[in-house]
């Protein structure tokens, strides 16, 4: 059973009326699994305390799985207040998204509560034991509020899935952050998908953060790294990185041409791979090349992202030949907004290759509106 607020002005009186309209029977708990209030404003919101129909709801959800409050203009008080009630309440949450808000600073005050031996041995945390996807990003979080996410770690031993994009907590604050998430003993599951998109990471800091995932014991099945200026030095330990990942986003992070050209000399065993993202990344005539390898050397590869890369048309000669010397299972490469100009030859080329009847290489039709990537600085 799910709840769901889009767009709405929710005043006190309504939030308390319809959580306590939930609430009602002997037991004073509520069927409902999904609630979300999301791009919504709270009117009148206390600074000490939410709306007790809302605080209870929260506190008696016993069947509750997945809490969603995106976009809701919410600032550090709510989400703190938020984060006290989840960790009494009933177990059983699994995805809580905050993203989208302004919430720096909500974890605090729970330093403090760690170094007062405050943590999960004493029971706390019931709740937050079965999460599994947390969600914080673009919430103007800084190396202080990832630091204070370590410490909160402890209470989601099981947390699988963590999106902390579009906060500047730069190489310090990952630092921090990611390796108690990876390596740490006493986590009952491994952190399978991560997301530091535009996080201002710089190239050393992604560089230690690679080759410590390449030797973890643990290794992540996701990895985005986005919109982080990252430029062609990071190929080293990227190249090292590959053979360790499933899923990958490094779409606009500075590669270029050269950084495309090493990338190919370190790829020299099968990748297990599935799909990546690389656009936006300048390669050129050294993208098609890229490609080439990396069809050849993943069998297991679905789809590819290659949009607006600069690559000029006498790129598709090579794509072409790899597809077509390789037997792998690739679905879908994406080439849009790169400089190929319609022609009668690529219906060929879409005829040619295909997968379950449909083709596998995507580029604006000649009736297609493509609009160009701006790619000056």
């Amino acid at each position: 059973m799910s709840l769901e607020f889009i767009h709405c002005n929710l005043s006190p009186a309504f939030v308390n009326a319809i959580c306590g309209s939930l609430c009602m029977d002997s037991n004073q708990t509520h069927g409902i699994q999904h609630f979300s209030i999301r791009t919504s404003s709270f009117l009148e919101i206390n600074s000490v305390s939410l709306p007790l129909g809302l605080e209870s709801f929260l506190s008696t959800g016993r069947y509750l799985c997945s809490l969603n409050f995106r976009d809701n203009h919410l600032d550090r008080n709510f989400a703190q207040m938020l984060f006290r009630i989840l960790i009494d309440a009933f177990p059983g949450l699994s995805t809580l998204d905050l993203s989208e808000n302004n919430i720096a600073g909500w974890l605090s005050n729970f330093n403090l509560r760690k170094s007062n031996g405050l943590g999960s041995s004493s029971g706390l945390g019931k709740s937050l034991q079965s999460l599994r996807v947390l969600n914080v990003r673009g919430n103007n979080l800084h190396k202080e509020d990832a630091e204070n996410l370590m410490y909160a770690s402890g209470l989601m031993p099981n947390l699988e899935i963590l999106d902390i994009s579009d906060n500047p907590i730069e190489d310090d604050g990952m630092r921090c952050l990611i390796p108690h998430f990876i390596e740490a003993p006493e986590r009952c599951s491994p952190l399978t998908e991560l997301k530091l998109e535009n996080c201002e990471l710089s190239c050393s800091g992604v560089a230690q953060l690679l080759d410590t995932l390449s030797t973890s014991k643990r290794p992540l099945n996701s990895l985005s790294l986005s919109d982080n200026n990252l430029g062609s030095q990071v190929t080293g330990a990227l190249a090292r990185f590959l053979g360790t990942i499933k899923t990958l986003n490094i779409g606009d992070i500075g590669l270029g041409s050269a950084g495309f050209r090493e990338l190919q000399k370190g790829m020299t065993a099968e990748l297990k791979l599935v799909e990546i993202n690389i656009s936006k990344n300048r390669g050129g005539f050294e993208t098609a090349r890229f490609l080439s390898k990396l069809i050849s050397l993943a069998p297991e590869l679905i789809a590819v992202n290659a949009t607006y890369n600069l690559m000029p048309a006498e790129s598709l000669s090579i794509i072409g030949s790899a597809l077509k010397y390789t037997k792998g299972k690739l679905q879908c490469l994406d080439l849009t907004g790169n400089h190929f100009d319609y022609e009668p030859t690529h219906e060929l080329l879409l005829a040619e290759f295909h997968c379950n009847g449909k083709p596998i290489l995507v580029f604006p039709s000649s009736h297609a509106l493509d609009v160009p990537y701006d790619d000056d600085p």
